[in-house]
């Protein structure tokens, strides 16, 4: 049970490390103690629905089976679209119709989504949502990159608003963020008072997600977000002593528990054990703080000798992408932890040594890209990488503004110009200009991105629909000679989106949603990859683990069956050097297929 004492709780970290299962565990576990609780997801691909198996609305709602406890979902488009209307309403008996249209299509993009996000959620905090009061408030936040995101909009908007009082960006006038500044300033005050709030960093016993972890703690620091405490979680403990498998899987996990980053040293501690069963419903939720609950639940996996995962390795999506073709863009995607890092990596990596020119990048602010390509001895040849670096573009992509626009303005106007400027809509823009060259490169070589978590994601395929928009609205050029990027997403011979998930229900069904989301925009994904399964290791004895490699199994049917005819899959791999020991497990089983 995490130290609970002050009102408002939140859990952060890098998406698939556990946040939603431990902000539920102890939403529940504090309702049972007899406190009126609110979990609160700020998630766009939240799964609080399946985790809570109780329904969960856009407005706050009881949650079955538990005394005190409710749940709200804040949805970012619904919080967008009623944050135009507050921001439109009283403008109605001042300006002509025409006006109001224009600010709701200049409040239509993703920059409007985030602030709105926001909004909704500060709701809670300055006691503004309802008249209903709460002991508790838990947040069970969006990925790591969103949610510091969301928590330095107010002093960007604060700062925009009082540098530009006059001026407009892309969610109107400003005089509609100053009328929410004393709530947001509020906000702020609330966050920062270690008596009130407390930020829970979930990670699990592993490099990339420990390193997030404290870049995460480090930025909350520089925001003066001070009261953290460190939650690992999954933590796995051999049952079998002659598993020599499950022994290393502990080894590497005890050692990535003793190099804790020197930034969280100072933090809080508390581990929470790698369980053999997915951790959905409300007894499973309070199993995870009980240890005797969790004995009573432990499936007896010993008679289990061997399973048939059916899956083929990532080689063979690889061999598929390099038929009869030598360029063309390959995105992964998916709910943040999930993988799509390793993935992209791994593909590349692997195209790269077939003699095809192939470019890897990122739009992923935690850009763990580089971490996998250092742990190679060195870049095979005709492969090249580097990332979207989002201050990077906004720097350059400001620059270029300057130069462009500004060239022929006095000193006042150019002033005028850089302010509008820094305005945070900005980065979006500038991040999807850069993600737009990505693009016009693959149509001469291999481009493999690795994307943002899901929320991330869809903004940025929302930009670039946005973009599609306005060039088709306003060009006098003939729409058949015009390819813009979201046309080029929607080409399958030059893209193949390709989705991530893991062997486990919750994952799978995230990444559901996120097929049909694509769907809805005309993006087909290509294929799934499926990582860290424990079901393509042949030898394991461990009776936890092959209790979990046995229950991946229907996940893994039930994907190929309903979701995708192309389903691929990366085995899981106790190892510090990830990217080496994947490529190795798909040599070593072609050496084996040859034989």
């Amino acid at each position: 049970m995490t130290s609970q004492n002050t009102s408002y709780l939140f859990f952060t970290g890098k998406g698939g490390v556990g946040k939603t299962s431990l902000a539920s565990a102890n939403a529940v576990k504090l309702a049972d103690e007899g406190n009126k609780v609110l979990l609160v997801s700020t998630d766009p691909a939240s799964n609080l629905q399946d985790v809570l198996e109780s329904p969960v609305h856009e407005k706050v709602s009881e949650i079955n089976g538990v005394s005190n406890l409710f749940a709200i979902n804040i949805n970012p488009e619904v919080s967008a679209q009623e944050y135009r209307k507050r921001v439109t309403e009283p403008l109605h008996e001042i300006l002509p119709e025409a006006e109001i249209n224009k600010m709701n299509e200049e409040l239509s993009g993703a920059c409007t989504t985030e602030i709105a996000s926001f909004d909704e959620f500060s709701r809670f905090i300055s006691g503004e949502h309802g008249d209903d009061t709460f002991d508790v408030i838990i947040f069970d936040t969006a990925p790591t990159g969103h949610t510091l995101r969301l928590l330095e909009l107010p002093a960007a908007w604060a700062s925009f608003s009082e540098e530009n009082p006059d001026g407009a960006s892309c969610l109107g006038s400003t005089s509609a963020l100053k009328s929410s500044q004393e709530r947001y300033n509020k906000v702020v005050a609330t966050l920062r008072d270690a008596s009130q709030t407390t930020f829970y960093l979930v990670a699990r016993a592993e490099q990339a997600s420990l390193k997030e972890a404290a870049r995460t703690s480090e930025e909350l620091n520089e925001l003066g977000l001070k009261n953290q405490e460190l939650l690992v979680n999954g933590v796995f403990k051999s049952l079998d002593a002659s598993d020599t498998f499950a022994q290393k899987m502990e080894t590497l996990a005890q050692n990535q528990l003793n190099s804790i980053p020197e930034k969280l040293q100072k933090l809080p501690l508390q581990t929470y054990p790698l369980l053999p069963y997915n951790v959905l419903g409300i007894q499973k939720l309070r199993s995870l703080l009980n240890r005797d609950l969790q004995e009573q639940l432990v499936t007896d996996a010993a008679t289990f000798e061997e399973w048939d995962h059916g899956l083929n390795g990532i080689d063979r999506l690889v061999d598929e992408l390099t038929d009869k073709q030598d360029h063309g863009l390959i995105m992964t995607m998916g709910k943040g932890g999930v993988g799509k890092t390793i993935a992209a990596s791994a593909i590349a990596v692997m195209i790269a040594r077939k003699g095809f020119e192939v470019h890897l990048t990122t739009t992923d602010p935690a850009a763990h890209v580089q971490d996998f390509i250092s742990q190679l001895d060195g870049l095979p040849d005709k492969m090249t990488i580097d990332r979207i670096d989002p201050k990077l573009e906004t720097q350059r992509y400001t620059d270029k503004v300057l130069s462009q626009k500004g060239k022929n303005m006095d000193e006042q106007g150019r002033k005028l110009l850089l302010e509008d400027l820094k305005s945070p809509c900005t980065e979006e823009v500038a991040v999807f200009h850069a993600f737009s060259k990505a693009i016009q490169q693959a149509k001469r070589k291999f481009v493999v991105i690795d994307t943002a978590p899901t929320g991330h994601t869809l903004l940025l395929l929302d930009t670039a629909g946005s973009y599609h928009r306005e060039v088709m609205r306003n060009t006098g050029m003939d729409p058949s000679k015009i390819k813009t990027p979201y046309m080029a997403l929607q080409d399958p011979e030059l893209s193949k989106v390709i989705l991530v998930s893991l062997p486990e229900t919750t994952p799978m069904r995230e990444a559901a949603t996120l097929q049909e989301d694509l769907k809805r925009a005309g993006i087909h994904p290509y294929a799934w990859v499926v990582n860290q399964n424990l079901s393509m290791q042949a030898d394991i004895k461990d009776p936890l683990l092959k209790s979990r490699a046995l229950a991946e199994g229907e996940v893994i049917q039930s994907i190929g069956k309903n979701l995708t005819k192309k389903l691929y899959g990366i085995p899981f791999i106790p190892e510090e050097k990830l990217l080496p020991a994947v490529l190795d497990f798909y040599a070593e089983a072609q050496i084996i297929q040859s034989n």
